[in-house]
């Protein structure tokens, strides 16, 4: 069950951030698994870390991935997703008997 996001920074900051601070952290990636946003609120998995790569990583070492690549890790994730429902089905409804 998700947490909403001001719920999720009181648990895991004392004290916690502004709301606004958390809002460009997720834009700019830095919770993760990434937040969902339904309606007006961002929800949250409790098990989601803040993590901030500028101190861990050298930038120049680094590259940003292009279009192509981010839209074919897009698609692998959500063919992962549907094979894992797939698999949660019972064989009746997978159409094996």
């Amino acid at each position: 069950m998700k947490l909403r996001l001001d719920k999720w920074l009181a648990l895991n900051f004392d004290p916690p951030p502004a709301i606004r601070n958390a809002h460009l952290w997720i834009k700019a990636g830095k919770i993760y698994p990434p937040p969902v946003k339904v309606g007006r609120h961002y929800y949250v998995d409790p098990g989601a870390e803040y993590v901030d790569y500028s101190y861990t990583v050298d930038r120049k070492a680094t590259r940003r991935l292009s279009l192509v690549e981010r839209l074919n890790l897009e698609e692998e994730s959500r063919q992962r997703a549907r094979q894992a429902a797939i698999d949660q089905l019972p064989a009746r409804k997978r159409g094996k008997k």
